[in-house]
């Protein structure tokens, strides 16, 4: 797939809570007496905004960038040319990190960075049809060389999927209607654009609830998280990268949407937490937490990075780091 590399990503995206993320690795991004140079996983490359920016700041720096997304490797790649070996893209889905990292040459890292959800080059980018407001084909794919598209799972999956996905990843409360609209719409003809699943939506949804929001949000949220198998490999993904974060290291996660920070709270939580059976009179060391929370629940944007990039309106940051090697 050929990609076009002449345009500047800083123009397409604007990091999200960038500053902060760098506040909460640095101190970890900075090398130290005694202390081999600092590697850093960036599990989101997308545009290379945040990778970019901590290359930038610290000169002794290794950043690995994992992508699904060929087109995004492409321009980040074009955009980190300039730091040679230190910046690293690897065409990767996040779970895999493990691999990344060994296959990079290293054993450990020492501070990872998530940047969940949707990227600005895939919303905007009307033909992958992520977006319900534009017109274009069902494809939904973050990485366009595998896998089903959004407009195979409405064409193939049975109502009771369709319902099981808009309720489970979408949270819809009319999972229901909609599973059964669509498989009455497909019947007549179908349904391979995003358009012409907007209108099947917006013609099975009450005057009422039209009103009060777009019928289409949490439908094309849950067929992008289906199609790309976004919660299963983010259950995987952050202990996989929990593990291999060195005595100190540093994990910071941004969620977008509720689902997703549930999970990032629970496997934060569980690994802060002691594991000493109740009643133990001393703590040993083995039941001490691996790791202490550095945020105090999840941060969100301040009112004038919302009002300046209103894709962070949603953002929740979560930071915490390792205080017990077990590897």
């Amino acid at each position: 797939m050929n990609h076009d590399t002449s345009r500047d990503p800083s123009e397409l995206h604007v990091p999200v809570l960038l500053q902060r993320c760098i506040e909460l690795l640095a101190p970890v991004a900075e090398a130290g007496p005694g202390r081999p140079a600092p590697v850093i996983v960036d599990a989101t490359l997308g545009m290379g905004g945040h990778t970019e920016a901590m290359l930038e700041r610290f000169p002794d720096l290794t950043v690995i960038g994992l992508d699904r997304d060929t087109e995004a490797l492409a321009l980040a790649g074009s955009r980190l040319a300039r730091f040679g070996e230190r910046a690293r893209p690897v065409h990767a889905v996040y779970d895999e990190i493990a691999d990344a990292v060994r296959g990079c040459g290293f054993d450990g890292i020492d501070g990872v960075l998530f940047d969940l959800g949707v990227s600005s080059l895939q919303l905007d980018e009307a033909d992958r049809g992520f977006a319900y407001a534009q017109d274009a084909p069902l494809d939904m794919r973050m990485d366009q060389s595998r896998g089903e598209t959004a407009a195979d799972v409405i064409a193939q999956a049975p109502e009771g999927r369709l319902r099981a996905i808009f309720e489970r990843y979408g949270e819809e409360p009319l999972a229901g209607r909609y599973a059964r609209a669509i498989v009455a719409a497909r019947a007549e003809a179908p349904i391979t654009r995003s358009g012409q699943l907007v209108d099947v939506l917006q013609a099975a949804t009450p005057a009422a609830v039209r009103d009060q929001r777009h019928p289409a949000k949490r439908v094309f949220q849950a067929l992008r998280i289906e199609v790309n198998g976004e919660l299963a490999v983010l259950e995987r993904a952050i202990p996989a990268a929990l593990d291999l974060l060195r005595l100190g290291g540093r994990a910071v996660v941004m969620s977008y949407q509720s689902l997703e920070d549930r999970f990032v709270k629970r496997e934060f939580a569980r690994r802060s937490a002691s594991t000493a059976p109740a009643g133990l009179p001393v703590e040993l060391p083995e039941h001490r937490p691996e790791f202490r929370l550095l945020t105090r629940g999840a941060e969100l944007a301040d009112d004038a990075e919302r009002a300046r990039n209103p894709r962070a309106i949603p953002v929740r940051l979560r930071a915490a780091e390792r205080v017990r090697d077990v590897r």
